[in-house]
């Protein structure tokens, strides 16, 4: 289905010039591409798609759609731990 999944920043640093971080989506840990949101910091919440940040959003509108997610048997599926 490939939704953009939202996930909070844990840790960001730098890989041949291209900003990369760990991003923890309700416990599930993932690395993902910063290159197209360079103003995201750690504890920011921002939206994943196929690996690559795309946008920042604010915490209650992240716990809310992981939540729906989680509701509707998507989460896991999303992020290939089904």
């Amino acid at each position: 289905m490939c939704l953009g999944i939202p996930g909070r920043v844990e840790e960001v640093w730098e890989a041949d010039g291209t900003r990369m971080a760990t991003v923890d989506f309700s416990g599930i840990r993932k690395e993902v591409c910063l290159a197209y949101v360079p103003d995201v910091v750690v504890g920011d919440y921002t939206i994943i798609h196929v690996g690559f940040a795309l946008t920042r959003l604010d915490e209650a509108s992240a716990l809310e759609t992981l939540a729906l997610f989680r509701e509707a048997g998507l989460l896991d599926q999303e992020l290939g731990t089904a």
